[in-house]
Order: structure tokens, then sequence, then C-alpha cells
């Protein structure tokens, strides 16, 4: 294997070793038990306390992450940051070992360091893309992680599953640490080392909120990417409210068992790589705007169904669409993105972009766990209440100009116009 390979293959295997932790901890298991087992959910109060924990996590590496990356990169501290929040959310996780029904505050404060630890690492681990893949290798190498990561969400969840079966939470929890620490030792020990600077860490800081300040500016002067960010932040807002809670939907509501769960989790993981893929092609063909309004009817439907359910075997099936939706709006999503970020902004954009999607997550599940507990429980209600950013991000993103449809569009008329000419001269 040649160096750069072998780089690459370091850098993928961080995002196998980390995926353990939203497939078992916070999209399925931990968030199922924290509900149910610690604080208890029969009037929806532990659906409340859920989307606190959510809210609260996202929203501090949201408003942290801008000032924090720029001062990684301009103070070469980036592995370092990168060890640090993986060090937080794996030492967070062991202690979950720690927490019993009832110890609500001890939990919700462990939860939200956990999250803010795996979150906060993804900002640096994203950061060496541009540095072991030229530009035009960027979306392969990009891929290749996804994949590892979804192998390390599908081989976690099946570790898993039989200390769940058994009742053995705290081997769970554990696990999942252990899991984390194992696959991503090779890319601490192999990934290339910080640069070397002269700039001092509180001088970095300063130049990041500087340049972010500067980097809200530009986006506020670019109308269609401004409109793009607005529906952007919105209708993933929404999405993610239904990652962080429908696991919890089916154990409270639809009874499914914690078994169950996992099965029901890796069938989404499955159909969400076989919608990005099948829709691939159509993105290119039709543009990124009408697949994002598609996939964003089919999550509307998926709310709204999702109301009415009363089986089991009718959510699997709901799930596996809403799973298909969820690889198809993530795709799109970047792909229109990337077409109106202007030539040479490329990165700093993208950081933007990064920073709209974790923020976003701040409002949905506070939504979600206000309905749920307001009404007594009724998570019916509070799923349904979700459809809303669904039609308002649909909406918005309407006022959106396709750049990719456009230039299609613009190459159809130039043909028309050539096609014609002879005609026009045999006149």
């Amino acid at each position: 294997m040649s160096a750069h390979k072998r780089t690459i293959f370091l850098w993928a295997l961080y995002d196998f070793a980390n995926s353990v932790y939203p497939a078992v901890i916070t999209a399925t298991i931990f968030g199922v038990y924290f509900t149910r087992q610690i604080v208890g959910n029969e009037t929806g109060l532990g659906d409340l306390w859920w989307g606190r924990v959510i809210s609260v996590s996202m929203l501090f590496v949201a408003l942290s992450s801008p000032s924090l990356g720029t001062i990684a990169d301009r103070a070469g501290i980036r592995k370092r940051m990168l060890l640090f929040y993986t060090c937080l959310c794996v030492v967070c996780v062991t202690l979950f070992t720690t927490i019993q029904p009832g110890m609500i505050l001890w939990a919700v404060v462990l939860a939200v360091l956990a999250n803010i630890g795996f979150e906060g690492a993804l900002v640096y681990y994203n950061a060496y893309l541009p540095d072991i893949a030229p530009t035009e290798r960027q979306g392969s190498v990009s891929a290749i992680g996804f994949g590892f990561g979804y192998a390390g969400s599908a081989i976690g969840l099946l570790i898993a599953l039989p200390l769940v079966a058994r009742g053995r939470f705290e081997l769970t929890w554990l696990t999942v640490a252990a899991f984390f620490v194992l696959f991503s030792l090779p890319s601490f020990l192999g990934l290339p080392p910080d640069r070397r600077t002269d700039t001092a860490i509180y001088r970095a800081a300063i130049e990041g909120i500087i340049g972010f300040k500067k980097l809200g500016a530009d986006v506020l002067r670019l109308r269609d990417l401004r409109r793009f960010l607005l529906a952007f932040f919105v209708y993933i807002d929404g999405v993610n409210t239904t990652i962080y809670f429908s696991a919890i939907f089916a154990s409270a509501t639809l009874g499914f068992t914690d078994a169950e769960l996992i099965s029901l989790f890796l069938v989404i993981q499955i159909s969400a790589l076989v919608g990005a893929l099948a829709m691939a092609k159509p993105t290119d063909l039709w543009g990124p705007k009408r697949v994002i309004s598609m996939s964003l009817i089919l999550w509307t439907t998926v709310s709204v169904s999702a109301y009415f359910v009363h089986s089991k075997a009718l959510f699997f099936i709901i799930a596996v669409l809403a799973g298909m939706g969820l690889g198809v709006v993530q795709a799109a999503s970047r792909a229109l993105m990337s077409a109106l970020i202007p030539e040479g902004k490329e990165a700093e954009m993208f950081g933007f972009y990064a920073f709209c999607g974790k923020s976003s997550s701040v409002i949905g599940p506070l939504v979600f766990g206000a309905v749920s507990y307001s009404l007594g429980g009724n998570q019916r209600a509070a799923i349904f209440s979700v459809a809303a950013f669904f039609l308002l991000g649909f909406i918005l993103v309407q006022r959106v100009r396709d750049p990719l449809r456009a230039m299609q569009q613009s190459r159809t008329g130039e043909l028309e116009c050539v096609s014609s000419t002879p005609r026009n001269l045999e006149r």
C-alpha cells in the first residue's frame, strides 16, 4: 500500500471507529434507555430532557466550532484538538456505567459532554480532507469515509445486539468506548502531524472570530446561497430531529424491543446508502434543487404517516422510505451547496454549511420534547409537528435558483439556436 493510500485508509478508519457512537448512543439504545429508564417517559418528560441534551450539545458545538477550528489550524493544534474531543466522548460514554435510574442531572451532564466530544471531533476530522486528497479526488475520498462509517455503524450495532438482549447496558457502553478507542488509535498514530506555526492561540482565536464575521457577511451578499442556507437550516433540522427521536418513538409508542430497534437502524443505514446511490445520476440530470424538493415531499409524507401508524411492520416500511430520503437529501444538498459557492471559496463556505447543519439541530429536538411533554407524552403529535420543518423547508428552497439546472437550460437553448440556423438561412 502506497503512503498516500495508507493515509486515506487511516483517515477513513476514524470514521469507522466513531460511527459506533451515533449508531448505539444517540440514534438507538442510549436515547431509549435515557428516556425510558433514567428519566421515565410516561408523560413525555424523557422526551423533554433528551431534546434538551441534543439541543444544548449541538448549540455549544455550533457556536464554538468556527473559532476553535481556526485556532486549531492557525495555532497548529488540530490533531491535539481531535484527540481531546475524542477522549472527552470516550470518557463520558465509559462513565455512563455510573448512571442509575433517577439520576437525571448526572445523566444529562454526561450525555451533553459525550455529544460535544463526538460532534466537536468531527470538525477537526473533516479538516484533514483537503490535506490528504487533491480537490478533484475529495468527493471520492469523502465517499470512502462515509462507506467506512456505514460499516462501523453496522458492526457496532451487531456487537451491541447480544448485550442489549441480555439487558447488559453497562457492558454496551463499555463496548462502545472500547470500539471507539481501538479503531481510532491507528488514525492518531498515522495521520499527518500538525504543522508548526508561529501564531499564538489567543491570536488565532481573534482571527477566527473576525474571519467568521467576514464569512457571514460574504454569505449575506450572495442571494441564492443565502436563501439555500436558510432553507437547509430549516429542513435539515427536521431530518436530524427525526433521527434523534425515531427509536424513542418506535420504543415508547409502537413497543419495539431493543433488538428490534437495532434491526430498524440497520435497515435505515442500508436504505440511506441505496437512496444516495440511486439518486446520484438523477441529481446530475434533473438538478439538485428538484431532487431536494422531491425528498422533502417524501419526508413530509413520512412524518404525517408516522402519526397514523400502529403496526411495527408498517413502521419498518416507513423507516425504509425515511432512510432513502436521508441519503438523497444529504447528497443533493451538498451538490446544490457546491454549485452555489463562488470559485476559490469552497473550504470556508463548506465550513459555514457545516455550521448551519449543526446549529439547526437545536430547535427541532426542543419542539419535539416540548410538544410530547405538553400533551402528556403524545409522541404522535410530536412527530407530526416535525412535518412543519419539511414543509417550510420545501417552500424556502423554491426561492433558490438552481445553477446546474440553469446551465442545462442555457445549453439546450444554444443547441436549439444552432439547429435552427440552417433552416433560417434556407429561407
